[in-house]
């Protein structure tokens, strides 16, 4: 359950830090670069480096997006502020070194390291 909190907390700053994190000061493509013929983007298909080239209010708008999709597949209504720094953190380390990989990818690894052993 903590990590579900972290993790959906964590989203929203880890997207709007990843464009520091990576070095990009400001981005040269728009999400609008990635949506379908229906107008839609699949959010599950975004690699960390298309995030890491959009703009920094679409890379804000798709992290509250992602922190919504994680509240609603925990159920939760909470927004814990204190706790982002360290998902943030982790998820632009991840995504360095993971630029071809999906952000989700890296979401999932970040909770899965935190459950630990069971």
């Amino acid at each position: 359950m903590r990590i579900t909190s972290l993790l959906t907390v964590g989203v929203t700053c880890a997207i709007s830090g990843l464009l520091a994190g990576l070095g990009l000061a400001w981005a040269a493509v728009g999400l609008d670069a990635y949506v379908d013929e229906n107008g839609f983007i699949d959010v599950q298909t975004l690699t960390c480096d298309q995030l890491a080239n959009t703009y920094q209010e679409d890379a804000n708008a798709l992290a509250n997006w992602y922190s919504g999709w994680y509240n609603g597949l925990a159920k939760k209504h909470y927004y814990h502020l204190t706790r982002v720094a360290g998902v943030e953190h982790e998820l632009i380390v991840w995504c360095e070194a993971h630029r071809e990989r999906r952000i989700i990818e890296g979401l999932g690894f970040l909770a899965h390291e935190a459950r630990g052993p069971r």
